[in-house]
């Protein structure tokens, strides 16, 4: 039997019942959208996940006081761990080879008065000059904080784009007065808005100079955190090593169980998009269950198709049609059920990513594997629960199905 045979007895198959064949592909529609969906949501969000971790900095490695542990965040580790990191640390740090910029910071949460009468709860982080450098922030407006404002104990301030939409809706926050902690600081800069990320955004700050963040607003010696942009991303675990060695050294304790911890960019990366991956992987093979069910429905349209068409079967045995030829008539009308199903549903499930893109929910990403892996799958359900029922089909002795009723 020719190919455009199949092709014409499949075409007039499945067109003879419309509202059955769809009824019947609408299983396929469903779980390969689902899929194609879900797969493009879990990559816009990695992806946008990575652009915004990248986005706090390039080659970023942090120092935090205590020990974390998973599930634990930052934990005590001694007497005093909370306070281990001080300003000395800077000069045993600013040795290590393939250092770029260290950026040392301590933040508290203040209330924030404007002059106007506006306020704001935020983050107050004090921080020198570097930390523009190594933490990739831009500025809108202004100037950031300098190492003459740190040396002088200088009353200047930076906000972040929310805290400065927050303080002045109007715009115009340069050279404006706001009030931190019932200290009068003046308004030299504003930042380019970042975005947030978890339950922290770099737009909800207001930067200060470190020593009038430890001196004046929180009258502490210590650090919150250290952060140290690596010149190279290939030298990042040679670089982290290194920085535990010398701060355990300063410290003088085991570098085993330091009472400070190294939390590297692709530490936090990795951890977030396995978690990512993982929660894709468990969506996407929910919505692939109703593959499996669109699959069943396909075998039992199948089946009840061989039954309806077994005085066909037997007539074209009669005139010299192969097993193979009634199989492979019946496998295909099951492969093209799937395939036309398969393709309707690649394009719903792209229009989806593409209206929650437009929508800016989430900018999604639908990868070309996806579409190639969908495909796959709706061949392969057509293939594996359309031969039962044309091996069932090929299997009717001709006389029983011409006597058939």
């Amino acid at each position: 039997m020719k190919i455009s045979d199949l092709i014409e007895e499949t075409k007039a198959s499945l067109s003879s019942n419309k509202v059955r064949s769809g009824l019947t592909m609408l299983g396929i529609i469903i779980g390969i959208s689902s899929v194609i969906a879900m797969t493009s949501i879990g990559t816009g969000a990695k992806n946008s996940i990575q652009s915004s971790i990248e986005g706090l900095g390039s080659n970023l490695l942090t120092v935090y006081p205590g020990v974390v542990q998973p599930g634990r965040g930052i934990v005590s580790s001694g007497r005093g761990s909370a306070q281990t990191l001080k300003n000395d640390d800077l000069d045993v740090l600013k040795q290590i080879t393939g250092v770029a910029e260290i950026s040392p910071e301590n933040s508290r949460r203040f209330q924030v008065v404007a002059k106007n009468g506006n306020n704001t709860n935020t983050t107050v982080t004090g921080v020198q000059a570097a930390y523009a450098l190594v933490h990739n922030v831009n500025l809108s407006d202004g100037s950031f904080i300098t190492d003459a404002n740190d040396r002088s104990i200088g009353r200047q301030a930076v906000l972040g784009a929310t805290a400065a939409t927050d303080l002045f809706p109007g715009g115009g926050a340069i050279g404006q007065n706001v009030r931190i902690n019932n200290v009068n600081f003046t308004v030299v800069g504003v930042a380019a808005s970042k975005g947030g990320i978890g339950f922290s955004s770099p737009d909800d700050m207001i930067f200060v100079p470190l020593s009038t963040m430890q001196k004046i607003l929180a009258g502490v010696d210590y650090l919150s955190t250290i952060s140290i942009s690596v010149v190279d991303k290939n030298s990042m675990t040679d670089v982290e090593n290194n920085v535990t060695s010398v701060l355990a050294a300063k410290h003088r304790v085991d570098p085993t169980s330091p009472d400070f911890s190294v939390i590297s960019q692709q530490d936090i990366l990795g951890t977030l998009t396995t978690v990512i991956n993982t929660f894709t992987l468990f969506l996407a093979s929910i919505a692939g269950i109703s593959l499996v069910v669109g699959g069943i429905g396909i075998m039992n349209m199948m089946l009840t198709t061989v039954t309806e068409r077994t005085k066909e079967i037997g007539l074209r045995k009669a005139i010299g049609a192969k097993r193979k030829d009634i199989s492979s008539q019946f496998l295909i009308e099951s492969i093209a059920l799937t395939f036309i199903g398969g393709v309707i549903g690649v394009a719903l499930g792209w229009s989806i990513a593409f209206v929650i893109t437009s929508l800016g929910i989430l900018e999604t990403s639908v990868s070309m594997s996806s579409v190639l892996l969908a495909f796959g799958v709706s061949a392969g359900i057509g293939i594996i629960f359309g031969y039962y029922p044309a091996q069932r089909a090929s299997k009717l002795n001709p006389i029983d199905a011409l006597r058939y009723e």
